[in-house]
């Protein structure tokens, strides 16, 4: 039996805020989507992306495990594209910030600092860069890490054909042919002149089919 001084309550007089059920309702499909590792840390990041009007930390699908791709990084293809919705407007920005993104996503420390090594990152970041070098953690050679960032950054539909603009795979290719540092100018350049037949007649845009062709010249 209560305390006389406790207020007695009943259904009527709890009010429940109309947007509540939806609220949790676009959270929770947004956590089975996400699968996140920490769910609290992932919690707190999604609601103050929510509260603030920022992209929050949410996966398009639930994501099946490739065979072909690494995963003892932590890192997915779909993690990989929720930081770039996140980060990818901003082009440049603070590595304070990608960091941030980085753990609300449970991703593993190590492999950010290594990043952050092998790319000589600090203050102002280009994304691009760092995030090409996390696609190459999934991977085991460069081709399959260009096909992997045609995936991420195409505009084309899921299962599509994963086009991007031929110089935006030109940068990153180079990029990451400079940070191997065993592919030299003249191959660089060979596979680009082979590419540039397919590009002319796709409007400026390369596709993994392209590279992946048996006659293009490996990538690396």
């Amino acid at each position: 039996m209560p305390h006389l001084d406790e207020p007695y309550y009943c259904s009527q007089q709890i009010n429940i805020p109309p947007e509540l059920p939806d609220v949790l309702k676009q959270f929770t499909k947004a956590a089975i989507r996400t699968q996140p590792k920490d769910v609290l840390a992932w919690s707190a990041a999604y609601f103050r992306a929510m509260a603030n009007g920022e992209v929050p930390p949410v996966k398009d699908r639930l994501e099946m495990p490739v065979a072909t791709q690494k995963t003892d990084t932590g890192l997915t293809p779909g993690l990989l594209k929720v930081l770039h919705k996140q980060l990818g407007p901003k082009k440049v920005v603070p590595l304070a910030l990608i960091e941030e993104k980085w753990r609300a996503l449970a991703l593993p420390q190590e492999k950010f600092d290594d990043l952050v090594r092998i790319g000589s990152f600090s203050g102002d970041t280009e994304w691009l860069k760092l995030f090409s070098l996390a696609a190459s953690t999934l991977n085991d050679n460069l081709t399959g890490t260009m096909k992997t960032i045609c995936e991420v950054l195409t505009a084309d539909p899921e299962g599509g054909a994963a086009r991007i603009h031929f110089q935006l795979f030109k940068d990153l290719y180079s990029y990451l042919a400079q940070i191997d540092g065993e592919i030299s100018a003249d191959h660089i350049q060979s596979v680009m002149t082979h590419l540039q037949y397919d590009v002319d007649k796709q409007d400026g845009f390369v596709q993994p089919r392209n590279f992946l062709s048996s006659e293009c010249p490996r990538l690396n």
